[in-house]
C-alpha cells in the first residue's frame, strides 16, 4: 500500500474526468445519452490498448476468470455514466459535480460495510466535515424556490439524476476495489469500456444523429480523456484503501470552476467556493492523519524488533 501514490493518481484522474465532462456538456443538448455513452466508451479503448501494448502483453493483461465481476462493474458503471451525462444537460457543470460529491461519502460507508475496511473515528469525522462542505455548496441550489416552474422542474430532474449517478458511482468504486484484489488494471478498464460501449450501442435503435467533424473530434477527445481517467482511477485503488482515496474526488470542483468559467462563462457563488475549501481541508486531514499513524506504526515495529533482538 502506498497512500500518497494512490492519492496522486486519484487527483490526476479527477482532472481528466472533469475535462471530459466539460467536453460532453458542450454536446449534451445535441445527441442522445446512449450515443454519448457509446462514443465516450469506444474511444476510451484507444489509450487503454496503447497502454497495454506498451506494457508488452495485451492478451495476458485482459485475461480474466471473473466474467461475472466485470459484468457487474460494467452494468453499474454504465448506468452511472448515463445518469451523469443526462444530469449535465439539465444542470451547470459545477452543480452536477457538486451533487456528485455525495459519492465519495457513500464509498467510505460502503467500504466499511462491504469491504470490511477499518475506518477510524478521524476518517468518519473527515467525512462528516466533507458532507457539511457539500451541503454548503448546494445551499444556493436547494433554495431555488424563486425559479420559474419550467426551470425548477428541469433543475429538479437534473438533481435527481445527479444523485442517482452518485449512488451508482459509489457502488462502481466498491466493485472496482473488489476486482483489484484478483484482476489486472488492464482487464478491469478494458471490460468496462467494452461493456459500456456495447450497452450504449444498443440504444442506436432509439435514433442517433450523425455528428459533424468538429463534434466527432470532440467525442474522440473526451473518450480518450475518459480512458486515461479510468486507468488512473483504477490504479489508485491498488495503492490505498477506498476510504482514503474517496475524499480526493473533491478536487474536481477546482477544475469544474475553471472549465465552467472559460468554456461556459459560468462562475459559482461564494458558497460553492467555501464548501470546496472545506471538503479539500477534510481530504488533506485524512492524508495528514494517515501519515501520523504510519509513523507510529513504524516506531512500534522498530521497538518490537529491538525487544526481540535484545531478548
Amino acid at each position: 500500500m502506498n497512500p500518497l501514490l494512490g492519492i496522486s493518481l486519484k487527483v490526476l484522474s479527477a482532472f481528466a474526468f472533469t475535462l471530459m465532462s466539460a467536453g460532453l456538456k458542450i454536446v449534451s443538448d445535441r445527441y442522445p445519452t446512449g450515443q454519448i455513452v457509446f462514443f465516450r466508451s469506444f474511444f476510451a479503448l484507444i489509450p487503454l490498448l496503447a497502454w497495454l501494448s506498451w506494457q508488452g502483453s495485451l492478451i495476458h493483461a485482459i485475461r480474466t476468470n471473473n466474467v461475472t465481476g466485470h459484468f457487474v462493474r460494467g452494468f453499474i458503471g454504465t448506468v452511472g455514466m448515463a445518469l451523469s451525462f443526462s444530469a449535465l444537460y439539465y444542470l451547470p457543470l459545477h452543480d452536477t459535480i457538486a451533487i456528485g460529491y455525495a459519492a465519495p461519502l457513500m464509498v467510505v460507508i460502503l467500504a466499511a460495510v462491504f469491504l470490511k475496511e477499518k475506518v477510524r473515528a478521524y476518517r468518519w469525522t473527515a467525512v462528516a466535515v466533507g458532507f457539511v462542505g457539500v451541503m454548503i455548496m448546494l445551499s444556493p441550489y436547494l433554495g431555488q424556490s424563486a425559479l420559474s416552474g419550467d426551470l425548477m422542474a428541469a433543475s429538479s430532474i437534473g438533481a435527481g439524476l445527479a444523485l442517482m449517478a452518485a449512488f451508482t458511482s459509489a457502488g462502481a468504486a466498491i466493485q472496482v476495489r473488489r476486482l483489484t484484489q484478483t484482476e489486472k488494471t488492464g482487464a478491469i478498464v478494458f471490460y468496462f469500456s467494452v461493456m459500456s460501449a456495447f450497452f450504449g450501442l444498443l440504444t442506436i435503435v432509439l435514433g442517433w444523429k450523425m455528428p459533424p467533424l468538429d463534434d466527432f473530434l470532440l467525442f474522440l477527445a473526451t473518450g480518450i480523456l475518459g480512458g486515461i481517467g479510468q486507468i488512473l482511477m483504477t490504479q489508485s485503488y491498488r495503492h490505498a484503501d477506498a476510504s482514503i482515496i474517496a475524499p480526493f474526488e473533491y478536487t474536481t470542483m477546482i477544475w469544474a470552476i475553471l472549465f465552467g468559467w472559460f468554456l461556459f462563462g459560468d462562475l459559482p457563488g461564494w458558497t460553492v467556493v467555501a464548501g470546496a475549501i472545506i471538503v479539500a481541508a477534510a481530504g488533506l486531514f485524512v492524508v495528514w492523519r494517515e501519515r501520523q499513524l504510519g509513523l507510529i506504526r513504524v516506531k512500534e515495529m522498530a521497538a518490537s524488533a529491538q525487544q526481540r533482538s535484545s531478548g
